[in-house]
């Protein structure tokens, strides 16, 4: 396919095609199904918009890899993080905006449970925590200051956040008497 004309044509007639294997191929890799009909269905769009497409050799790796470009962006913009004014909106909503002497002990006690949990991941699974969600460095940068894929960063900071998470819930349960 290297005329400009005729690529995006051939592309989506490829994409109809064979929409059941990139399909499949697709929810493989992202682990969702749904993720990957609507990845695929913005996929379609965003050939609908584009004018500069030529010299694609391989058609089914090349919308896959569109797919999966979209799907992470679709993930990165559902996941964003709060902005300043909003964070800046829902300190002026609180009527006392400084913290008791109970909420102060309970923050300390959750930041040190935290520290703790962290101190017990492994050191690479600690170093991309703190650097996306403290330097916040995109996942990509991550990746390739740590000479690892992409992949391996998303899965990584996902066990850090789940490990964390458990042991937070754990504290707080023994706090309270739960088992």
């Amino acid at each position: 396919m290297h005329d400009t004309d005729t690529a995006i044509p051939a592309l989506r007639d490829y994409l109809v095609t064979r929409y059941a294997d990139l399909k499949r191929t697709l929810a493989r890799r992202l682990g969702s199904a749904d993720l990957a009909g609507e990845a695929l269905q913005d996929t379609w769009l965003r050939l609908e918009s584009r004018d500069d497409i030529e010299g694609v050799r391989d058609p089914f790796s090349y919308l896959l890899r569109t797919a999966v470009n979209v799907a992470y962006d679709q993930q990165r913009s559902q996941s964003r993080l709060v902005s300043a004014d909003e964070i800046e909106e829902l300190l002026n909503e609180q009527s006392d905006p400084t913290p008791g002497p109970a909420q102060t002990a309970e923050d300390r006690s959750e930041l040190v449970a935290l520290q703790a949990a962290m101190e017990q991941l492994p050191e690479r699974r600690r170093r991309i925590l703190m650097m996306v969600r403290w330097e916040q460095l995109p996942q990509r940068e991550v990746a390739i200051r740590l000479g690892v894929s992409l992949r391996t960063v998303e899965q990584d900071l996902k066990k850090a956040h789940d490990f964390c998470m458990a042991r937070l819930q754990r504290q707080d349960g023994t706090e309270n008497g739960r088992p």
